[in-house]
């Protein structure tokens, strides 16, 4: 009975260290290139940007609260994926981000509408490192097709 007891005891006490134990991000690579570096840097303030944005007073309604937390939270997936966009090379990876674009700007359209708030935010994402002038980015990545006549193409 006692060596089950100890069982048991070793059971939950050793995944909780484990666990502790790898949540400790790993060690950066000791030079990172100019691009991973921005990239992480606009992930990072990506993530920052959402966390805060998410920190909402209570207003007494839950279905506003949870749409001004959630609206926030899908923005940050956006910019997540306009930088695998502006930075990354796989191409299924990138279709990935594409598809979240869209997929995120849909819901959060979809969630203003139920709370009664205009739809705003309909400018594409940035797909280009931020130091290209916003003016000067072609939104499309080349490999969607564009179903429009060729004289309105740019």
């Amino acid at each position: 009975m006692a060596f089950l007891a100890v069982r048991i005891l070793v059971a939950f006490a050793v995944p909780p260290l484990v666990f502790a134990h790898e949540s400790h991000p790993a060690a950066a690579p000791a030079a990172l290139s100019a691009e991973e570096n921005a990239f992480l840097q606009e992930n990072d303030a990506a993530m920052t940007r959402m966390m805060n944005d998410m920190s909402v007073k209570p207003s007494g309604d839950v279905d506003r609260d949870f749409a001004a937390m959630m609206i926030p939270h899908h923005r940050g997936a956006i910019d997540m994926a306009a930088a695998e966009l502006r930075y990354g090379k796989n191409e299924q990876l990138r279709r990935i981000a594409q598809e979240i674009i869209v997929d995120q700007m849909q819901e959060i359209a979809a969630m203003k509408l139920a709370i009664g708030e205009p739809v705003t935010d309909t400018a594409p994402a940035p797909t280009q490192p931020t130091s290209v002038p916003v003016a000067t980015v072609h939104h499309r990545h080349p490999a969607i097709p564009m179903d429009m006549p060729a004289e309105m193409k740019n």
